[in-house]
């Protein structure tokens, strides 16, 4: 039998360097069975995406709608999908991780700050953080690929050595793959270098192209909302040309 957590996990490794691991990330159960239908081998739920389709802001779902629509993606394909739960909204590490284990998923995004996402977040204290993902990671054993954000760039702190030093704790920790979120692209070779295994990058309509996003460094490739972004701007095209 097939192991979908294993099978996530080896999509991040051997990788050409133009190659990289490319993860759209369905809002709904419709949006999921078109990028399975599509090709792609595995899926990774946005917060934001996600929040938008219920009809919240970004970082205001209460965990229990996330974990629904969580569990119906999960239910809607048969590839393996990562979630993101963003900083695990206070629930303790083996309670979060055996109820994001019911959803059927087999990843997760925890991300690194408190406070929302507006611009009264902050950075966590990053010893506290690696803490908490070694929790997560021991409750878990290997039944999760565990993807850390590392929110520094978000948060106004545009030095990669900020990023690195977060993700290298976390990585010691136990996180499978390290996410510093809108990371510039001219920061994605430094952060290359300094960062043991898999590295996350999101991909940004006016950046660089997923192939060269890999050739720069990048292991995996994520779209936040991004492409319920372009949905909605096509189904509006759509509503205009009904008039």
């Amino acid at each position: 039998m097939v192991n979908p957590v294993e099978t996530l996990r080896s999509l991040h490794h051997g990788r050409a360097p133009g190659e990289p691991l490319v993860l759209p990330g369905p809002w709904d159960a419709a949006s999921a069975r078109v990028f399975e239908e599509a090709g792609y081998e595995a899926l990774a739920t946005p917060s934001a995406g996600v929040a938008l389709s219920l009809g919240y802001e970004d970082g205001q779902v209460p965990p229990e709608e996330m974990f629904e629509a969580i569990t119906r993606i999960v239910r809607s394909v048969s590839v393996p999908v990562s979630a993101d739960i963003e900083a695990g909204y206070g629930i303790a590490p083996k309670e979060l991780v055996e109820r994001l284990l019911q959803t059927g998923a087999v990843g997760c995004n925890l991300e690194d700050s408190f406070g929302g996402h507006g611009p009264d977040g902050a950075l966590k204290d990053p010893a506290e953080q690696a803490a908490f993902l070694a929790e997560v990671r021991e409750a878990a054993g290997d039944r999760l690929f565990i993807n850390a954000r590392v929110d520094t760039f978000v948060r106004g702190v545009a030095d990669p050595e900020a990023a690195i030093e977060r993700a290298r704790l976390y990585v010691a920790a136990g996180a499978d793959c390290v996410y510093p979120i809108l990371a510039p692209a001219e920061a994605i070779p430094a952060l290359r270098a300094g960062i043991e295994g898999p590295l996350n990058v999101v991909a940004r309509p006016d950046g660089p192209s997923l192939r060269e996003l890999g050739e720069l460094g990048a292991t995996r490739i994520t779209f936040g909302p991004g492409l319920l972004h372009r949905a909605m701007a096509a189904l509006r095209d759509i509503t205009d040309q009904l008039r």
